[in-house]
């Protein structure tokens, strides 16, 4: 009896994500290889919310590793990162000052908006800027530079959050291929991977007050409730109105090793699923990385063979 509710439990899990997706934007990808295993609107541009925060972690890590830069460098929340309405959950004030790393925490894992503005603005001042932009779109303008060497050609960035624009305006987009090449280049170095798999984490922050400097600190917990769950080690999810849910997730299985006479091959094993305007998207998320190892295994019996599909 329970085998049999466990096989129904599964198949109802591959049914949602089969036929819901079908109606998003959905991608399922060999991490190794950049081999499409499903797709529902590959190269379909719509907005991502704050996955756009993924290219800004990009950014910045690539900036610290190229530059020999220390994520232990102190910024101070400036009054540009404070516009009307965005997401503060932890209450930043301009004048508050945190490190690079935990501005990062705060922006992959809670999606802290002044977080996100406040690295844009301090690496943007430091950045080539052959258009003398002001700090943040200089930032913005290097997020596109990166979309365009990892050729995410039906991309386009704003802003370093990923907030909706007014309505008469211009919106940022991706797609889900685009996402999916974003996410194979950054699992190909460390760094983000790392940040993306914390459950929780203490972020400190200097205030001044009446003239004293204080500090604080607070625990900060991943929103990405999947986490932990089917081997799900990252990677962000976020939503706005334009973009409804929005889910990023990545699953590692151990490797593959095969001995053939003397020599040991080994083959990794993650695959990347990316959920645009999905509702319900941990729901989803948790039955597509469920289903895209069904997939995996079937592709990887049958020789890992590429052609017929779509590579990233």
């Amino acid at each position: 009896m329970k085998r049999f509710r466990k096989i129904i439990i599964t198949f109802f899990s591959l049914f949602l994500c089969v036929t819901q997706a079908r109606a998003l934007n959905s991608i399922i990808v060999d991490n190794e290889t950049g081999c499409v295993l499903e797709e529902h609107g590959l190269n379909s541009q719509a907005s991502i919310a704050s996955l756009t925060k993924l290219a800004l972690a990009v950014v910045l890590l690539d900036w610290v590793n190229l530059c020999k830069k220390n994520l232990d460098q102190v910024a101070e929340v400036p009054s540009s990162a404070l516009p009307k309405g965005p997401n503060n959950p932890l209450g930043l004030e301009p004048g508050d000052r945190l490190t690079l790393r935990d501005l990062l925490y705060l922006s992959l894992l809670i999606s802290d908006d002044q977080a996100a503005q406040t690295i844009a603005y301090y690496v943007g001042s430091q950045l080539a800027n052959t258009q003398e932009l002001g700090p943040i779109d200089n930032f913005v303008s290097h997020m596109n530079a990166l979309a365009l060497e990892l050729k995410m050609k039906r991309t386009l960035f704003l802003n370093p959050t990923g907030l909706d624009k007014a309505p008469s305006q211009s919106q940022p987009y991706s797609s889900v291929g685009d996402l999916a090449r974003l996410v194979r280049y950054a699992y190909s170095k460390p760094g983000l991977s790392f940040y993306v798999a914390q459950k929780s984490r203490d972020i400190t922050v200097n205030r001044t007050l009446n003239g004293a400097s204080k500090s604080f600190s607070i625990r900060i917990h991943n929103t990405n409730l999947l986490l932990g769950e089917e081997s799900i080690d990252g990677v962000k999810m976020g939503s706005s109105n334009l973009a409804g849910e929005c889910l990023v997730l990545t699953s590692e299985h151990h490797p593959e090793v095969t001995k053939v006479g003397s020599t040991i091959y080994t083959a990794p094993r993650r695959i990347i699923v990316v959920l645009l305007n999905a509702p319900h998207c941990f729901q989803q998320g948790r039955a597509c990385i469920e289903h895209g190892w069904a997939l995996y295994d079937s592709w990887a019996r049958a020789g890992r063979l590429t052609t017929g599909h779509e590579i990233l």
